[in-house]
């Protein structure tokens, strides 16, 4: 009797030892929480809104023009939404205090319909060249904040610059300039290598103030002779010189930056050592040759206005938009009117839907421009 009591106590306490460890195991693997969705890389975001675009969708992220007034418009609206125009410039004809330009950068980018925000970009350098100076104070200008020798100054102002600009809708600042020895005290000085750190400097303060920056005026204006806003100017420099100057702070930044952070603007000058006859905004041997090839920038590459005499005196709109994506450009700047505008957008269109520029090569500027959308200008 003892021995068969035994048994069963043993029976007993080995089912029961089953059961809890069947119910343990139970527990635990409800509470186990199921594995993260594995994110999708700001490459693959980008692809995923590429390969939903249709082609004028996406000729339109590489359009950036100017707008007439102080507020939304039917014709603004209308331009954004026929053309499906990517970026906007403001200037001092559309600000009138921070107030309205905080509601009008507001209301163009809710009523733009985009898969992605628009850029909205400003020139904002300090001294002779910012908007809206009795509502925004403007940064001192280049060469002043250079001539007292502060790098941490540099980067303050540009912080404090970037800070001002977007409480009121802007992300994109067209400045530092980093030509060497620009009039109008423009440029950190003559000494490309205190032009360079000083450079360096304001790109560290945009970049910690979250806005996108802007190195212009690439390969380098400051030995020009003529205003560009006004006709053709020529900089008869070798390679080898602009290599050994103008272009060390181009260079300097690519080596170092994040090519996500910044965009370079291309110059209208003509550089007849490096491409006879032709503007930089339209030389494939600037922009792809050199800039891309030689320096190895893999940013968005902008054009400066297009409306500047330099250019338009000189082609019409229909065919500055694809020469200038031929020679490399991503994103062609026009600042005014709404019918050259509208030109510069169908002549890109034109030439891409007749396959005279491949989709591949329209892909890969878009790719570039949504990469940079995706990191600065989406909610993470």
């Amino acid at each position: 009797m003892k021995l068969k009591l035994g048994r069963a106590a043993v029976l007993l306490s080995l089912v029961c030892g089953i059961f809890l460890c069947a119910a343990c195991g139970g527990a635990q693997g409800t509470s186990e929480k199921p594995a993260a969705a594995v994110q999708p890389t700001l490459e693959q975001r980008a692809e995923k809104i590429l390969s939903s675009m249709s082609l004028s969708e996406k000729v339109g992220q590489m359009i950036m023009i100017g707008v007439e007034g102080t507020a939304a418009t039917e014709d603004s609206l209308y331009m954004l939404h026929q053309y499906h125009i990517g970026g906007i410039i403001l200037y001092d004809k559309n600000m009138k205090d921070q107030e309205q330009v905080r509601e009008f950068t507001q209301t163009l980018q809710r009523e733009a319909g985009q898969k992605v925000p628009l850029f909205f970009a400003v020139d904002e350098e300090g001294g002779l060249v910012a908007r809206m100076k009795d509502k925004l104070p403007p940064p001192p200008a280049a060469e002043d904040i250079a001539a007292t020798g502060d790098l941490g100054l540099a980067e303050n102002v540009a912080l404090e610059n970037a800070k001002n600009l977007k409480a009121i809708g802007f992300n994109t600042n067209f400045a530092p300039v980093a030509d060497i020895a620009s009039p109008r005290k423009r440029s950190y000085g003559a000494d490309v290598e205190t032009v360079t750190k000083f450079v360096q400097s304001t790109a560290k303060g945009y970049e910690s103030g979250g806005i996108i920056y802007c190195l212009k005026h690439f390969p380098g204006i400051g030995k020009g002779k003529v205003d560009t806003h006004v006709d053709t100017d020529v900089v008869d420099l070798s390679l080898a010189q602009l290599e050994a100057d103008d272009m060390i702070p181009f260079g300097t930044i690519i080596k170092e930056k994040n090519p996500l952070d910044y965009f370079v603007m291309v110059s209208h000058v003509t550089y007849p050592q490096l491409d006879p006859g032709v503007p930089a905004t339209l030389s494939k041997v600037i922009q792809t040759d050199i800039l891309r090839g030689k320096l190895g920038y893999r940013g968005v590459i902008i054009t400066d206005s297009v409306s500047m005499g330099a250019l338009s005196n000189h082609y019409s709109y229909r065919e500055i938009a694809p020469r200038a994506v031929k020679a490399g450009a991503d994103i062609v700047l026009i600042n005014h009117d709404y019918p050259y505008e509208a030109d510069l957008y169908l002549g890109l269109l034109d030439a891409a839907e007749k396959g005279e520029i491949d989709e591949a090569r329209i892909n890969d500027s878009v790719r570039r421009i949504l990469m940079v959308k995706l990191k600065h200008l989406s909610e993470k």
